[in-house]
């Protein structure tokens, strides 16, 4: 019998976990991006004032919101990153960040309403405790003037 099949060899089938692997690799480079973007937002250098009526917002509608977050020292400038921005620095990096959002609705698809000129994304202030009114209404009325209507001001929860 010449042609008979050995009943002894056995074929063995071993998963392949290249693919898995790379998923799990993608997925943590991903988490990994999300939290530093996330921590990138709030500026330890800013201490928010105290408010005994602050609440946390509750609103899960807000999740899903476009979001710009701008952090305003002590002396009223606009923190990005390690450098701190005067009003007229402060007026173009606003401008700028409009155009992002101008491009991200473009690119999605979403209307852009020039008439209204109403953008909505919301802009976060974090203002340190001891930076005065004017600087903050300095920013409020730059960010007014690119098209953005919502605000949230961002204080500490006196307990």
């Amino acid at each position: 019998m010449s042609g008979s099949v050995n009943s002894k060899t056995s074929m063995k089938a071993e998963p392949n976990l290249t693919p898995l692997l790379d998923i799990v690799f993608q997925l943590i480079t991903f988490f990994m991006l999300v939290i530093n973007f996330a921590s990138d937002n709030y500026d330890q250098r800013v201490n928010l004032p105290d408010a005994g009526s602050a609440r946390p917002v509750e609103d899960d509608t807000r999740i899903a919101e476009d979001r710009l977050v701008l952090n305003i020292d002590s002396e009223g400038r606009l923190l990005q990153g390690e450098h701190a921005q005067g009003i007229d620095e402060a007026v173009q990096t606003i401008r700028h960040q409009a155009d992002l959002v101008k491009l991200g609705l473009k690119a999605s698809g979403v209307k852009f309403d020039a008439e209204t000129g109403t953008l909505p994304t919301t802009i976060i202030l974090r203002a340190d405790k001891e930076t005065n009114f004017g600087s903050v209404l300095g920013i409020i009325k730059a960010c007014q003037s690119q098209g953005f209507r919502k605000f949230a001001l961002k204080a500490m929860i006196r307990s």
